[in-house]
This record gives C-alpha cells, structure tokens and sequence, in this order.
C-alpha cells in the first residue's frame, strides 16, 4: 500500500525551468508599455496574483493589447524555459501508482496550460488549479484544500511539492506534507531555513524518496 493517494506539485522552478522565461516576458511589457526595465528581483515581488492581475495593474486602458502581446512572447519563446531532467519519469511512476496529480500554482491558466502542454505533461494531471482558479492567491491553501475536497482525501495522505515559501505555508495552513525543492537558483536559502517535512537538492534525491514512498 503506497503512503500516498495524492501529490500536489507546484509549476514554476519545481517541475520546470520556466522563471527566466517569466522575467523576460514581463520585462518586455515593461519596456513597450510603460518604458522600464524591471530587474529579477522586481519580477519576483510581483509574484502571487497571475499574470493578468499584474498585466492590469501595470497598463491600464492598454490592457487588452498587452496581455495579448505577453502571451504571444510567452509562447515564441517558450524554448527558453524546460522541465527538469528526470521530473517526467516520476510523474509517470507516480501515475502508473494510480495516485492522483494535482497542479497548484500561482501562474494564470492560459500560462500554465501553454507551459504544460509545451512540455508535454499536462495529461498526467487529474486537476490542474491556477492562480484564476481560486479567489485567494498562495500563500493560501485554498487550491489545496479544492483538490482535496474535490477527492475526499485524507490530508495525512496528502503531499504538496514546492520551491517556494509560499508553498510551504499554503501547505501548512491546509494541514497537508509538504516537501521543499532546492534544484531552482531562485529563494533557495530562503527556503532552507523552512521546518519542511522533506528537502530535496537535486531531483534524483527526489526521485528516489517517490520511488520509495508511492
């Protein structure tokens, strides 16, 4: 009997290599839009609402030709963003477990789906919730806790999978595991210093901690 019955993984530096990607996109809204340039470290400030909360805030009356433009940036310059070298294997091992998969994050779903289509894992997924799916943004649990109502799963048997102090606090606030990811450069010593109940540097690391527990 496996020690889980559903794995909840966040998108952005967890299971794919798609920040820089991100930061590029908003950086080229800034430039066209409002004449700036934002640095990393601003980008990430932002972080939490999706990207069309964002998109508003920051072009007002030229929002709906902004967020057309970031989309279309988004997806001509998707090859700069990729999935972490051995994430597909255990998404796969995960569902032939028959253990349900959940997305939980904090990316719109126009951007989620381009990036999990693109990358071609968005059919492993039985619910895929994003920052449009829910009415309070990360840190809250409220994406968790619809993914466990939607099941009825027990939340000791529950798991959530981030790389981010966000994700840790959502996952403790809906009760549920949550193991921290250390293989994306950014808020890594941040999230070190998290009490999370599992820390993985490298995906391998990971892989072998699901290859044993599912």
């Amino acid at each position: 009997m496996h020690n889980y019955d559903g794995i909840i993984f966040d998108v952005d530096g967890t299971l794919t290599s798609t920040n820089d990607l991100i930061f590029e996109s908003f950086r080229f809204i800034a430039n066209k839009y409002l004449n700036k340039y934002f640095s990393n470290e601003d980008i990430m400030k932002l972080f939490g609402p999706p990207e069309d909360v964002i998109l508003k805030e920051w072009t007002g009356d030229n929002y709906d030709s902004a967020r057309k433009d970031y989309y279309d940036y988004y997806t001509k310059n998707h090859n700069m963003a990729h999935l972490f070298p051995g994430i597909k294997e255990v998404l796969s091992f995960i569902k032939s477990k028959k253990v349900l998969l959940a997305i939980f994050t904090g990316k719109g779903r126009e951007a989620a789906t381009i990036t999990l289509k693109k990358l071609e894992i968005y059919d492993y997924f039985d619910m895929v919730i994003t920052g449009d799916d829910v009415i309070n943004h990360k840190p809250s649990s409220e994406g968790i806790n619809n993914f466990i109502n939607e099941y009825k799963l027990d939340k000791n048997r529950a798991l959530m999978i981030g790389d981010a102090p966000g994700d840790f606090i959502a996952a403790r606030s809906a009760g549920v595991k949550i193991a921290s990811v250390l293989w994306d450069p950014y808020v890594k010593e941040e999230v070190k210093n998290l009490s999370s109940d599992f820390l993985f540097y490298t995906v391998d690391e990971f892989k072998e901690f699901i290859f044993q527990n599912i």
